[in-house]
């Protein structure tokens, strides 16, 4: 499949945040999934942005500036705004007894946010299938859990049961599993691999495309039927500079589209929302594969939005075209046939 960059102009479309309900619009979709944004506690929250504070590039500038850094009302306002009807709380665990009061804080935010999917986490120690039982049986629809932070091995034997019980369930489990931005103990493809082949049902997601190891984890995925990879960050002008995705995977991505599903790490972005989308626009996949990333396997995995919170449906309308030249990604411009 044809993998050339799309432009507008002389920048992937959409250019900034305004032009996303248009795109939208343009897909023929009623809005946008995104499974991977961040909602948490207040004082979890700041202790998050206070890590990316702390990163500056060799010349003294912030290396990761907070784009939205505002208070949750305006967050969730913001994220609304942009057309985005389903989204996820994403909060995580990285270290014991933390899990089961997140949990809980999870269960109140998705009640009072009626397009929020319900999200939990966990952690390897004792008490964790209760607790993840708990979860779902209060009505948790995906879960997360970050290798990388939490610093543990998946294949921790107190963890088996969970596997079992969200494979058992179909319940997504969205996992940073990659080594970036910086490896863990326990990141790389071979720790969800050994998961995987003990609960080959389980729904994984890994996150953002499992960078640095790209390779591996679309590999991982095509093996799997139930496992998918989240875009979040990936082909972005920020990730490009850290971790490259390679040109020679583009045709396998587009040659699956059911297996990559939108993700973006909202609020948490040190750019703009439109420029995730922009950077999956400029992959020159086409407009079949952004509806199955952007609404299509979101609605699958996670689920549609309420119904009372949909402003419409029936026949999608057919799509006017989003705004393209195609490019290669080396950014040399290519004329049309």
């Amino acid at each position: 499949m044809a993998s050339d960059r799309q432009v507008d102009g002389d920048r992937a479309w959409p250019c900034d945040d305004d032009d996303i309900p248009t795109f939208v619009t343009a897909l023929g979709l009623p809005g946008l999934i995104d499974i991977h944004t961040h909602f948490m506690p207040d004082a979890v929250l700041a202790k998050v942005w206070a890590y990316f504070d702390r990163l500056h590039d060799p010349s003294g500038r912030p290396q990761w500036p907070i784009h939205y850094r505002t208070d949750e009302t305006e967050r969730l306002a913001i994220l609304r705004g942009l057309g985005v009807r389903r989204f996820t709380s994403m909060f995580y665990a990285h270290k014991p007894g933390m899990a089961a009061w997140l949990n809980d804080w999870g269960v109140a935010f998705a009640a009072d946010q009626q397009d929020v999917v319900h999200s939990a986490t966990f952690f390897p120690e004792p008490g964790v299938d209760a607790y993840v039982a708990e979860a779902i049986e209060a009505g948790a629809r995906v879960f997360k859990a970050h290798l990388q932070v939490g610093a543990f091995d998946p294949r921790e034997p107190s963890l088996a049961p969970v596997w079992r019980r969200l494979a058992d369930a179909g319940i997504p489990v969205v996992v940073h599993a990659g080594s970036g931005p910086e490896p863990g103990p326990y990141t790389g493809p071979e720790p969800m691999t050994d998961v995987l082949d003990a609960h080959p049902e389980l729904t994984a997601v890994i996150a953002h495309m499992g960078a640095p190891e790209y390779a591996a984890f679309l590999e991982l995925a095509l093996r799997h039927p139930n496992v998918h990879l989240d875009t979040t960050m990936a082909f972005t002008d920020f990730m490009e500079v850290l971790a490259p995705f390679p040109d020679k995977l583009l045709g396998t991505l587009g040659d699956h589209p059911d297996r990559i599903v939108l993700g973006t790490d909202f609020p948490n972005t040190p750019y703009p929302y439109a420029h995730q989308l922009a950077s999956l626009t400029g992959l020159g996949l086409g407009h079949d594969w952004l509806r199955a990333v952007c609404w299509d396997n979101g609605a699958r995995l996670i689920g549609p939005p309420p119904a009372d919170t949909d402003p419409g449906s029936g026949p999608r309308p057919d799509p006017r075209p989003v705004p393209s030249a195609d490019v290669p990604r080396d950014g040399a411009r290519s004329e049309k046939p």
